[in-house]
């Protein structure tokens, strides 16, 4: 990711937040109109990049591969609130929203963000490497959690499909949470060499670091742009499905909308570390986010779920289990050598490009 000037905070990583708690003040009180709808449709836009700035001053502080981590976790908040927010105030129709936006990040990180990261590092710098261990070890956890969350549901018999009885999907949500703490442990105390770049792989010079007080103060800016991505993006998606709607458009796309959001941010750190000859730092920001976006989301719906008895529906239909597998085993083909080329993310982008030319005529 490109690193942030050391112990300066630009106005604009301050201003984004509280001009976005403003407009949520100001529609609060005055409601919403179509001028107050734009405007804060761009300050959301606009506060997701602070907040990523922030994320990248505080990941530049504790180093790799805790910085990629820090950025992938905040990404998965923003997601993990807007989900369980529309799943609290919605009705039987939002059932499928966790399942569609978490299958949607899946097909966006390792199709869209890789696939964009590979042709661009490609074709700036002929061949890239990264770590093969680092890169195994994500895939096989994804494998797991991709299967075990979005498939077996619409296998089991307790009760009828694509849904988790309460028993399997608290079971369901356990074994994803021990699926991701384990890649944790693995990639930021027992292996973390995986996921750091080998030497001489043409990485950039580390910029100096931000001292103390700017990190804490990135922290606390992180945490109050994040508050205002949720509350703004809850308060939009009521237009959203509108709009979506008037269009003709699946209810699935609304997922694939949220998950577009929310990893717009990560896939632009993701791809100035591509262009910048950084691909281990590109690999561990994509495949991180889609490993938290499942190892976060499922367990976390999955409460939600059981304690306010909303309907969940996690299985995947048969045209997206096509596409899943095509990926991870596309996924695996393309990063199991350790070298990429701009073939390999032509591949990826061609996939991306059915997914999303599907999700609007299935």
């Amino acid at each position: 990711m490109a690193h942030p000037t050391p112990d300066r905070t630009p106005w604009w990583a301050w201003t984004w937040p509280t001009l976005a708690w403003v407009i949520l003040t100001i529609r609060f009180f005055a409601g919403s109109s179509g001028i107050v709808t734009a405007a804060a449709a761009f300050v959301l836009i606009a506060t997701v990049f602070a907040a990523v700035h922030h994320a990248e001053v505080v990941a530049h502080r504790v180093g790799e591969p805790f910085g990629t981590l820090v950025l992938a976790i905040a990404v998965t908040v923003i997601e993990v609130a807007l989900i369980v927010s529309i799943m609290i105030t919605g009705g039987p129709d939002k059932a499928g929203l966790a399942r569609d936006t978490v299958f949607a990040a899946v097909m966006l990180v390792c199709n869209g963000i890789v696939g964009l990261c590979l042709l661009a590092g490609g074709v700036r710098h002929r061949e890239q490497g990264f770590q093969l261990q680092g890169a195994n070890a994500a895939l096989a956890v994804l494998m797991a959690l991709t299967t075990l969350s979005l498939v077996l549901p619409n296998f089991t018999t307790s009760v009828p499909g694509p849904a988790f009885s309460t028993s399997q999907l608290i079971f369901a949500g356990v074994v994803s949470l021990v699926l991701y703490v384990s890649f944790l442990f693995v990639q930021t105390i027992r292996h973390r060499d995986f996921f750091l770049p080998e030497e001489g792989a043409g990485e950039e010079t580390t910029a100096p670091l931000p001292s103390n007080t700017t990190a804490l103060i990135s922290v606390g800016l992180l945490l109050v742009a994040l508050l205002a991505v949720v509350a703004l993006a809850k308060a939009l998606t009521p237009t959203l499905e509108t709009i979506i709607g008037a269009l003709g458009a699946p209810k699935s796309v609304v997922g694939i909308t949220i998950a577009a959001l929310v990893l717009l941010p990560e896939g632009l750190a993701a791809f100035r570390a591509a262009r910048a000859n950084r691909l281990q730092t590109s690999m561990n920001l994509a495949l991180g986010s889609a490993l938290a976006s499942i190892g976060l989301t499922i367990p976390t719906v999955a409460a939600v779920s059981i304690l306010l008895a909303k309907p969940l529906m996690l299985g995947l239909n048969a045209m997206e289990e096509v596409l899943l597998v095509l990926t991870l085993l596309i996924s695996v083909v393309t990063l199991g050598t350790g070298r990429t080329t701009v073939l390999q993310g032509i591949v990826h982008l061609v996939i991306f490009a059915a997914f999303l030319f599907l999700a609007i005529f299935p």
